[in-house]
């Protein structure tokens, strides 16, 4: 058995403790389990002895249908160009009462939420356990637990591979064991034998899943309608080198070396189409996934891994591990550690540990290749993960921060393969919104509001303004088209986003208003989320031209003039853009020193807001520089630490790369170390400023929200190495704590790779470009302009 066990392991170059989730217990629960997937197929697995759980989820398993969009679409009063009017007029005439009682008209329904689609539980023969350990490989993406129980070593192996499209599990044990396979699921579901060796589960989704803090009466429900929830399917087949016993929804093995192979597939056919597949052909699908994939195991299986019947699948794993490494070896942060801890103990007694900020940065990168894959659909405030029938904020697509948050760290952590998903997403969200935007408000262009789902929902959803009436969600989501060809240089993929671009400019113009000073500002405006004391004495949200929409439309139409440079086309609306970006007045600093959050100095209900949105302009934008804009960089640092440190997970996540604009790094380190502490609270209720990380390292908003995984990795990145200034600025927010480590492939504008590492002596930047180029590369105050040859790395030592 030993030798079956370390066959299947694969060396690392790596020190575990920055690539290695290890633990001593089971999962006890889902914040326990450990995360796997191949940008589809989500599995969170438990590593259970007397029984064990995954937890299965596909990207494309949602509630609803296009039919369900319509009928939810509706809108709840008035709308139109005039009924905008009456709104902006009631915002003129300081009537914030009635703007935001006119702007409840617009709302409507709600977006669909993201499903799981069941457990695969595994029953095993009892007894005492001893030596027990659980740990998670981020090198490879293949997670492993080993123990003892009753005297009989059993050693088991899960990962889910992209190229075979299959969950793989393996377990071996040194005498004869037996366990026993089903599934159980929250939709409504059965479950079927395939053939003698496997088992199906056949679910029907709800046809609307309202968010749980929408308290509807009927938040669930199901539908034989057009507006009927799509069909899915689960399906595994199992081998061994002992017996297989098929009874109705269960299956028996019994043997010393036991090998399941999973796969899922659901009725979504796109965002557009209704999912009309059946649960035959949804079963069939799956099945034929892991049919090909065992013909391939065993067929192809060295005459070693054959022997004595035993059947091991070393190719499908070592085809996994070379897909995945592709992408995960392209950059790997490696700061010094002597912690022996597992994970959980590491977060408990955290001190001084750069090992752990290494980790939760290698750890964001694995959860992205994990899952977003192209071809496939964006990740989601829970990434590809969630075991809850009515999810915290239907673990939708929050398109005002938590969506955008979830790809910064694709390009400039070398992983602009999976920023794909979100960028033809967002095509497809221009497509639903440009019909938005003219029933709504009869505009011209595309607008998105704060949700969005797998149908492209793109309305302003029934509740409060100060979330629902925030139409800007376009013109950020364009920043990822640009951001994805500054970094690559695609012209022809710029070529093809250009109308995207383009409609969102005009929705945005449109929305501007000319005001008293002559101007341009938005109305009705607001600030996401976060709120004002009106001068009735009540907090509000309505008003005119809050700093982030004018920031996110400045910064819209500079990247349309630019990219019509770049193209070389000549259209007299980017020169109509060009005027209205002149009139777009700069942000305001405050009577604190702060930056302002809306165009009048107004005091705000929440001061320790956790959304920031009135420093885009100085992250992810780059309007606000310390050089280029000394002010107002100073009144963003004031208002940074006006909102002080505590927030949520995501929140802070975000403060690591502002801080790191700033090139504060003591600042930034702080809130490194802020977020790496165990969460206190586990409820899927919105509990404040809790923050903090889970066991297994997801991220407490609270609860569990992926996006301030992502931006903890992006907000690292941005510490050691920045591109957006059109600088190549080395170590801007190095902290002290960090003495000495080593990253490779960062990336910056202009398709450049960057190698860093550091001593208290010495520092190296090895650079890499994918095509003759001249940068001007920084350190502090020294700058040197350097010219690089397409892929011939060059060494810039730092002394």
């Amino acid at each position: 058995m030993r030798d079956r066990m370390t066959a299947a392991a694969t060396e690392s170059p790596y020190d575990a403790r920055v690539t290695e989730l290890t633990y001593d217990a089971p999962a006890a629960n889902w914040l326990e389990a450990l995360p796997l997937g191949n940008g589809r197929i989500g599995a969170m697995w438990f590593g259970g002895t007397g029984q064990d759980r995954i937890a299965l989820n596909d990207e494309t398993l949602w509630s609803g249908s296009p039919a369900t969009t319509r009928r939810l679409a509706t809108p709840l009063g008035e709308v139109g160009a005039d009924a905008l009017a009456r709104v902006r007029a009631a915002v003129a005439a300081g009537d914030v009462r009635a703007a935001e009682e006119l702007a409840g008209g617009f709302q409507s329904g709600h977006s669909q939420a993201y499903l799981p689609l069941g457990d695969l539980l595994l029953d095993f023969e009892g007894g005492e356990v001893t030596g027990y350990r659980r740990r998670l490989d981020l090198d490879t993406a293949v997670a492993r637990a080993e123990y003892t129980v009753a005297g009989v070593e059993i050693w088991q192996e899960v990962y889910v591979s992209a190229p075979a499209q299959v969950l793989v599990l393996r377990l071996v044990a040194s005498q004869p064991f037996t366990v026993t396979l089903r599934f159980t699921s929250k939709l409504r579901a059965t479950t079927e034998a395939v053939g003698d060796n496997g088992l199906a589960l056949l679910a029907t989704c709800p046809s609307s899943v309202a968010p749980p803090h929408g308290n509807a009466a009927e938040p669930i429900q199901y539908s034989d309608g057009d507006d009927r929830g799509m069909n899915a399917a689960a399906v595994l087949r199992a081998h061994t080198d002992g017996t297989i016993t098929p009874s109705g929804e269960s299956l028996t093995l019994t043997g010393t070396d036991l090998y399941v192979v999973l796969s899922t597939a659901t009725g979504y056919e796109g965002p557009h189409a209704a999912p009309t597949r059946t649960h035959e052909e949804c079963r069939d699908a799956a099945d034929a996934a892991v049919r090909q994939a065992l013909t391939r195991s065993a067929s192809e299986a060295s005459g070693a891994e054959r022997g004595g019947g035993r059947v091991v699948g070393g190719v499908l794993r070592d085809e996994h591990v070379r897909d995945y490494q592709r992408l995960f070896r392209r950059s790997v942060l490696q700061l010094p550690s002597d912690v022996e801890s597992t994970t959980d103990r590491r977060l408990v007694e955290a001190g001084d540990d750069p090992g752990l900020a290494a980790l939760i940065y290698n750890f964001g990168r694995y959860l992205m290749i994990a899952s977003s894959r192209p071809g496939g659909l964006p990740t989601n405030l829970q990434g590809i993960w969630n075991e809850h029938l009515q999810p915290p904020w239907s673990s939708n697509y929050t398109v005002n921060i938590n969506t955008e948050m979830n790809y910064w760290p694709a390009e400039t952590t070398s992983l602009s393969e999976c920023h794909e998903p979100l960028l033809t997403y967002v095509k497809n969200l221009a497509q639903a919104g440009r019909r938005t935007a003219q029933t709504l408000y009869g505009t011209s262009g595309w607008t998105a509001h704060h949700n969005a789902d797998a149908w492209c929902w793109s309305a302003p959803v029934d509740g409060n303004p100060k979330w629902s009436n925030w139409p800007l969600a376009g013109v950020w989501l364009c920043r990822h088209l640009w951001d994805h060809y500054a970094f690559t240089g695609d012209r022809e993929y710029l070529n093809d986003v250009w109308p995207t671009l383009r409609g969102a400019a005009e929705f945005a113009k449109d929305w501007l208003v000319e005001l008293p000073d002559g101007t341009l500002g938005t109305s009705p405006s607001t600030s996401p989320e976060n709120e004002f004391i009106a001068a009735d004495g009540r907090p509000a949200s309505v008003t005119t031209s809050s700093t982030m929409d004018l920031s996110l439309i400045a910064d819209l139409f500079d990247r349309c003039i630019q990219t019509a440079a770049a193209l070389d086309r000549a259209d007299p609306f980017v020169d109509e853009l060009q005027a209205a970006r002149k009139r777009i007045p700069d942000p305001k600093i405050g009577g604190r020193g702060q930056l302002q959050e809306w165009l009048d100095d107004l005091p705000e209900a929440e001061p320790l807001h956790r959304h920031t949105s009135h420093l885009i302009g100085l992250h992810p934008g780059d309007q606000i520089t310390p050089d280029g804009t000394p002010e107002l960089a100073a009144a963003a640092a004031r208002t940074l630490e006006l909102r002080g440190n505590k927030s949520t997970g995501w929140s802070l996540a975000w403060r690591i790369s502002l801080w790191a604009r700033l090139r504060e790094g003591a600042a930034a380190y702080r809130l490194v170390r802020e977020l790496l502490k165990p969460a206190g609270d586990s409820s899927t209720d919105y509990v404040g400023d809790g923050s903090g990380l889970y066991p297994n390292l997801f991220c407490a908003h609270p609860p569990f929200q992926i996006d301030g995984n992502f931006g903890a990795t992006a907000g690292i990145a941005e510490m050691l190495l920045q591109s957006h200034t059109g600088e190549l600025e080395i170590f801007p927010a190095l902290p002290d704590a960090w003495p000495e480590g080593s990253i490779t492939g960062l990336r910056a504008r202009g398709g450049v790779g960057v190698d860093l590492t550091w001593s208290p002596s010495a520092a190296t930047a090895v650079l890499t470009a994918g095509c003759d180029t001249t940068v001007v590369l920084r350190h502090g105050d020294r700058r040197e302009e350097v010219s690089l040859a397409a892929g011939v790395p060059q060494t810039w030592t730092i002394r």
